[in-house]
This record gives C-alpha cells, structure tokens and sequence, in this order.
C-alpha cells in the first residue's frame, strides 16, 4: 500500500509579489514623499488597467501615499513606483504640501503646548 501525500493547499491568486507587479522595477519616476497627497476622479477610471483602478478608486478622495501603501497592504516602494505610473499616465493628481509651515498651526500648537 502505498502513502498519498498530504495535499498542497491551493494558493491564493491575490499574493502575488510585490515587486511583480512593478515589473522588477525598484526606482519610481516621481520623487513621493509620505505625505504627498494623491487624488483622481470617476472620470480617469475607465482609462485604468484593474490593479491600476484598484488603487485609484483609494484616490477617490485625497490620499496620502502612505495611507495608499497601508490600505494595498503593499510595500511602500511599490506603491510609490505604481503611483508614478498612474501620474505619468495622467491618471492621478499630485497634491504637494506647501514648502512653508502655516503659522496659524503652529501657534496654536504652541499655545497648547504651553497650556500643558
């Protein structure tokens, strides 16, 4: 009689890895900060591949690109590498922060601070 060997539980078809999906590629085209905000419209979608609009419909309202990484739940050089795609592309809009604090923020912080 001869033994059967265990079965080989089936795998998920969404683990793919990461850097599959960027084609090897490791460097992005744009410099993305963390809190670089991303958005899009309705409108952009149906010019998107369906990992492209998986990401997209996330930019639906803005998003910053860690925020995109966490909720992909992909590595963050990934998501900067997809997210330039999608910019080169057209697909989304980049939102930088401005170079200067908001003086108004940071007085109040202050204040706060000092009530501590």
């Amino acid at each position: 009689m001869q033994e059967e060997e265990p079965a080989v539980p089936a795998r998920d078809s969404s683990l793919i890895r990461p850097y599959a999906r960027t084609g090897g590629r490791t460097t992005a085209r744009h410099d993305l900060r963390l809190e670089t905000l991303l958005s899009t419209d309705e409108s952009r979608l149906h010019r998107a591949s369906n990992d492209q609009a998986a990401m997209m419909r996330l930019c639906l309202q803005p998003r910053s690109v860690a925020e995109i990484s966490a909720l992909m739940k992909i590595p963050l050089g990934v998501t900067r590498v997809l997210l330039s795609d999608l910019i080169t592309l057209d697909l989304v809009a980049v939102h930088e922060p401005g170079d200067k604090p908001n003086m108004a923020l940071l007085e109040r912080v202050l204040s706060g601070l000092r009530r501590l």
